[in-house]
């Protein structure tokens, strides 16, 4: 069975270019996490649902190139995946705009053969999911998942949680957003947040207040991103700020500095790496992806 598996949504992407144009490739948070966690030698699943036409069969390619597991991405006939576009501004910092609202990935939970994909998650040694995948679901859905999640925790899975909070996801209702955090907080085994996204969803008016927050939720392990001021870890009762270097060259893109972060991290962690070595480790790969256009680096590039 896979050491691990991230659960969410993989979409068509369009990124346009310095001229103007646009690339085609494929992205999503967890799914770039995933990707960089295969990378690091992390036998990873991916799970969600697609389609059954030309743009799925493109991203179940892509994701079986990475060398990810495919198994648990489930496919709907007549159905097509989300899509983003991304426009990227002088500094490297990204504008999305989304066409999602009918992507099967929303369905993943309710779809024939979701009880497959649970024991899948529930056989994983980690388990990988964002704020993101939490937005895609229904309320059976969630509740599937949730319950999935638990039974993991209760059979040794370490369940990892990136709060990667993106407002349009739950249509401004930040109650129900709050709700469905604390019950996925309950379930984590190590949250990796950031900061950025915890102050806009909390009001946090720290990174220590963010780990303070998380902390009460039983997480033994956070670790706090925030961009060239470091990642915050508390662990072990313990708080340490693990700065980020100074970058070799210029920020093009910032699109997935913080999955690319957390893969680093939590490969370097299943490697017996402690988490200061394993934060340092995500410095470096985040600081490689922002200085390349993407969300995944070139197989020749240097990271």
């Amino acid at each position: 069975m896979p050491r691990a598996i991230a659960i969410g949504e993989v979409m068509v992407e369009m990124a346009r270019g310095s001229d103007g144009r646009f690339a085609l490739g494929v992205g999503g948070d967890t799914f770039n996490t995933a990707v960089y966690l295969a990378r690091a030698g992390i036998e990873t699943a991916y799970a969600t649902a697609l389609g059954d036409e030309a743009y799925s069969a493109r991203i179940r390619a892509a994701a079986e190139g990475e060398g990810l597991l495919v198994e648990t991405m489930l496919q709907v006939p007549g159905r097509v995946p989300g899509l983003y576009l991304i426009d990227t501004d002088a500094k490297g910092e990204r504008h999305f705009t989304y066409w999602r609202d009918t992507a099967p990935a929303r369905d993943l939970f309710e779809l024939p053969g979701w009880e497959r994909v649970a024991e899948s998650i529930v056989e994983s040694k980690l388990i990988y999911l964002s704020g993101v995948t939490l937005s895609l679901y229904s309320n059976l859905g969630l509740g599937r998942l949730l319950a999935t999640l638990e039974f993991a925790r209760e059979r040794g899975s370490v369940v990892v949680f990136d709060g990667n909070f993106r407002p349009q996801g739950w249509g401004g209702d930040l109650g129900r957003a709050r709700a469905v955090y604390a019950e996925a907080l309950k379930r984590t085994s190590i949250a990796l947040p950031g900061y950025e996204d915890e102050a806009r969803l909390w009001g946090d008016g720290s990174p220590a207040g963010t780990a303070e927050r998380i902390a009460t939720f039983g997480v033994g392990e956070i670790v706090v991103k925030n961009g060239s001021q470091g990642a915050l870890i508390r662990a072990a009762g313990t708080s340490q700020l693990v700065p980020a270097p100074s970058l070799a060259g210029p920020v093009v893109d910032t699109t997935a500095a913080g999955d690319s972060f957390n893969a680093a991290y939590l490969a370097a962690r299943l490697g017996g790496a402690q988490p200061e070595t394993a934060a340092e480790a995500g410095h470096r790969l985040a600081g490689a992806v922002i200085g390349h256009r993407g969300a995944i680096l070139p197989r020749t590039a240097n990271a």
